[in-house]
């Protein structure tokens, strides 16, 4: 029998859907910050053997194709993942990725660069017409920003398949979309005509936008933050949508069930939380208990977006859950992941997993 350790105990099994994380307590936690960029892992005496440096070598050159791959048209807003080395296919850049944020490039470190060596990237992104690139350090706190290249711009409007989105960069560790979620946003977006939409930990209602873009009748964003849910209604006016439709709810969810069914019911839920929230939500402790309650808040036939980006959590944890805690809920697939997003492990890839609910 396989012994598994999780953040909140000891589980028993062999199930391969249930490998959240193995070894100690302290390994556990000492792998979520490590993967959120708080600490960085030790240099073995092998990262300095001619075969490591052979690997960075080849993987920055990776980088760089990526960049020489892309066409950066004048005026085009689309933002696009161009780098994606979180997702462990290429060996020695593990800690970066590079995202086109017109006109911006963002360079992102999960661990200690020098400029010189980001300098390949830099000069690549100028010779291909790219007028700012910028480097965020997200192993340090709040995840500050310098500019390589060019002035420095704080705020800026993207575009994500036709829909407008401000971006903040600089005040705080995110900007204010997540771009590999962008095929669960064109899924509501696709069956959102005339829906009732509840979207929970709403952050900046992107969500929302697609929903409304795609005919929603209502949607109920909820989010504790009040500073990311007026930035939602900001993307909102952006697409110069009718908001009478749409509330803003800047609320605890676990203290919020009430003003939920009242705005309920629902047929098109999201449910994208952290996967820990000091204080707040802990994927490992919390879902089941949103999940146990769903029920309350649907319309006998509903459609659900289970969503989590934690690397140490697989997707059979959220199934083994909606089995449990609200059994009526049927799972139907998982949505894949953006092409620009290739990950070594699909386990410990964004999860987004599509559920039919079905009352007696």
């Amino acid at each position: 029998m396989t012994v598994i350790a999780t953040l909140t105990g000891l589980r028993f099994g062999n199930d391969p859907c249930w490998p959240i994380a193995t070894g100690s307590a302290a390994a556990i936690i000492r792998s979520h910050l490590v993967w959120r960029g708080y600490l960085t892992m030790p240099t073995s005496s092998s990262s300095t053997s001619p075969r490591s440096t052979s690997a960075q070598e080849a993987s920055l050159t990776a980088a760089i194709e990526a960049i020489e791959g892309t066409e950066f048209v004048a005026g085009c807003t689309e933002i696009s993942r161009l780098f994606h080395g979180r997702g462990h296919c290429f060996d020695g850049l593990e800690h970066l990725n590079i995202d086109w944020l017109p006109p911006v490039m963002l360079i992102t470190l999960y661990q200690a660069e020098s400029n010189e060596r980001l300098q390949p990237l830099v000069d690549k992104a100028q010779v291909k017409g790219v007028g700012r690139v910028a480097v965020q350090h997200r192993y340090q706190r709040g995840g500050p920003i310098d500019w390589l290249l060019g002035e420095p711009l704080t705020e800026l409007v993207v575009t994500e398949q036709g829909l407008k989105y401000g971006l903040q960069l600089g005040r705080s560790q995110n900007h204010g979309l997540f771009l590999d979620m962008a095929n669960g946003r064109q899924w509501l977006r696709q069956r959102a005509q005339g829906a009732r939409v509840l979207n929970l930990f709403a952050y900046t209602c992107g969500f929302s936008v697609a929903a409304v873009a795609g005919g929603a009748q209502t949607v109920v964003n909820l989010d504790m933050s009040k500073g990311a849910l007026k930035r939602g209604q900001q993307n909102h006016q952006l697409n110069d949508h009718d908001l009478r439709g749409v509330r803003f709810l800047p609320h605890e969810l676990f203290r919020s069930w009430g003003k939920l069914r009242k705005s309920g019911p629902y047929d098109r839920v999201v449910i994208d939380p952290p996967s820990f929230q000091r204080g707040s939500f802990v994927a490992s402790e919390d879902y089941q208990r949103v999940l146990r309650r769903l029920p309350e808040l649907l319309l006998p036939e509903a459609e659900l977006l289970v969503c989590l980006n934690d690397p140490t959590i697989a997707p059979g944890f959220l199934i083994e859950l909606m089995q449990q805690h609200c059994p009526k809920a049927t799972y139907v697939e998982r949505l894949a992941n953006p092409d620009s997003f290739p990950e070594q492990d699909p386990n410990r890839a964004l999860k987004v997993l599509r559920f039919h609910y079905q009352a007696d």
